[in-house]
């Protein structure tokens, strides 16, 4: 038989059981918190400094230009499983810094079926990233294209003239803006999900029927 000194080493054992459980449970949720507010500060961040080659976005043109010209070279890709042939309308342009300019992608669908893209974008040098500004973009939206569809994309943009204070940009003479087009998968139209809707209760109805033969 226990006596009362061995119920009490189990009554502090379990209660520095529950204790560690609760600490190693909080430390758990603490991590898995910290991991989801680490994807939208990171987006922050990279949009702040231009981090990674990141561009900004800009809703009107700069109140100023400068004479300093840099040439804007244009890269496009097409990720595997998206069968899209995606082009700029041209390799390479010369802009001032300040000057508004719209260049156009050629997008041709060529599958038989409509198809759904996105596309990813950054721009090298990386550090020129925070001076890029979109101020429209076909990269903001999803793309959806019809079987052999063919369309123009524009991106209308601006290189930002407080580049030509930056001393660590004094000798940057290009810029390259790569987009690449990655397929996105459409969701299940409800259409689809009522109809094995149906289906499911028609086939439960014909075999409650056919047990009762």
């Amino acid at each position: 038989m226990r006596g009362p000194a061995n119920r009490g080493e189990q009554t502090g054992a379990s209660h520095r059981d529950l204790l560690v459980g609760f600490l190693c449970g909080g430390m758990v949720a603490a991590m898995i918190g910290a991991s989801f507010a680490a994807v939208p500060f990171y987006s922050w961040f990279c949009r702040t400094t231009g981090y990674g080659g990141t561009t900004q976005v800009s809703k009107q043109a700069p109140a100023q230009t400068s004479d300093r010209a840099i040439t804007v070279r244009f890269d496009s890709n097409v990720a595997g499983g998206l069968p899209w042939r995606f082009e700029p309308e041209r390799r390479s342009i010369d802009v001032k810094l300040g000057q508004v300019v719209t260049v156009y992608y050629a997008v041709t669908n060529e599958a038989a079926r409509a198809t759904i893209g996105q596309a990813g974008y950054n721009v090298s040098p990386p550090t020129a990233g925070i001076y890029f500004e979109k101020i429209n973009c076909f990269c903001f939206t999803e793309q959806t294209m019809k079987p052999g569809e063919k369309r123009d994309m524009a991106v209308v943009f601006y290189v930002d003239p407080k580049l030509a204070t930056d001393s660590e940009q004094d000798g940057l003479n290009l810029i390259t803006l790569s987009y690449t087009f990655y397929p996105v998968r459409p969701a299940l139209a409800p259409a689809h999900v009522d109809a094995g809707k149906d289906q499911a209760v028609a086939g439960s109805t014909a075999a409650e029927k056919s047990g009762r033969i």
